[in-house]
């Protein structure tokens, strides 16, 4: 996720990390900066540029990502922040991009009146059109999730990769108290849907998509942030992390320590993106593909997360995906 600020006015360039990388990418350390808290990243906000440190070796390379995806955005029209520079050093990987207007949507979401949040999420649909228009290198995928898909460690568990779900099927049998009747459901229900995605041709989709990741400014996206995860897939794995946002979006703080937004805030939001992009929506079969991007992810989590009673908990939503049900039964769209 992507850090916000947590001091309400900044300071001059102070910290010597800040200053070690910004020496690093040839920018002055004048003016003010914000620093910031996220899951994976330290940054700082300044008033012309942001500075992003990631000190976490398990994500090594996700700046280097970032860094090729937000190159295939230049000349398009989807907002973005532009990069600045990037590269290692003493304290980790660091990344410079332009500070967008505005504050996350996350930030400015309790406030906005509905006329300005449905404004928002329109604006999004444009976007999202856009992004899904950039021509994209095929097999396009993280570093770490390339290897996790080779057997290495899983530093998180999405986006969904839709010809690697039986290899997760594999993966949940090798852990120790796995229900073998359960996985023998799963590995027929996966099969018996992997025709729906035949035809499907793959595009640039974020891949982790909710408030923390978009900023906004005077009812409209100025930015949609965070391309480490990027993959080229089917367009509507879009909408995998954003409707999971939408129906449990308190399972999606800003940093561990901060609360998510209360869902009953977003229930208009499917509807609205519908309305703005309504051909992301429009796949036959949809909740069943839907459907297959939540297996997948409940999936990996089952087989790679190293705490018990996740495994357990993604097991249990495991067997209620087979009878039919998940957390997409009470959106609307």
């Amino acid at each position: 996720m992507t850090p916000r600020p947590t001091t309400p006015a900044g300071e001059p360039a102070t910290d010597p990390a800040l200053l070690r990388t910004l020496a690093s990418a040839g920018l002055p350390a004048t003016g003010r900066f914000v620093r910031t808290a996220g899951w994976v990243s330290t940054a700082w906000v300044g008033d012309a540029f942001v500075v992003r440190l990631n000190a976490d070796a398990r994500f090594r390379d996700a700046y280097r990502h970032e860094a090729r995806v937000v190159d295939l955005l230049a000349g398009s029209e989807v907002p973005h922040a532009r990069r600045l520079a990037h590269g290692d050093g003493p304290d980790g990987p660091w990344y410079v991009s332009g500070r967008l207007p505005g504050r996350t949507l996350y930030d400015a979401w309790p406030t906005a009146d509905r006329r300005t949040r449905r404004s928002i999420i329109e604006s999004l649909g444009a976007a999202l059109r856009a992004l899904h228009r950039v021509p994209v290198p095929a097999g396009l995928m993280p570093p770490w999730l390339t290897g996790a898909l080779a057997g290495g460690p899983w530093p998180a568990f999405h986006p969904p990769v839709v010809g690697a779900t039986l290899q997760q099927v594999e993966a949940a049998r090798r852990r120790p108290g796995h229900d073998p009747r359960l996985l023998a459901d799963v590995d027929a229900w996966v099969r018996e849907r992997l025709d729906l995605f035949a035809a499907d041709r793959p595009v640039l989709v974020h891949g982790d998509l909710h408030g923390s990741n978009l900023v906004v400014d005077r009812g409209r996206v100025t930015g949609i942030i965070d391309f480490a995860e990027a993959v080229a897939q089917p367009a509507d794995v879009e909408l995998d992390t954003l409707l999971r946002w939408c129906a449990r979006a308190r399972e999606f703080p800003p940093t561990p320590d901060d609360r998510g937004l209360d869902e009953t805030t977003l229930a208009e939001v499917p509807g609205w993106l519908h309305g703005a992009y309504p051909e992301l929506f429009e796949r036959e079969h949809l909740r069943e593909r839907l459907n297959f991007y939540d297996m997948y992810g409940e999936l990996t989590l089952s087989a790679h997360h190293p705490w018990p009673d996740a495994r357990d908990a993604a097991q249990a939503r495991v067997a209620r995906l087979l009878s039919g049900h998940n957390h997409l039964d009470g959106l609307v769209w």
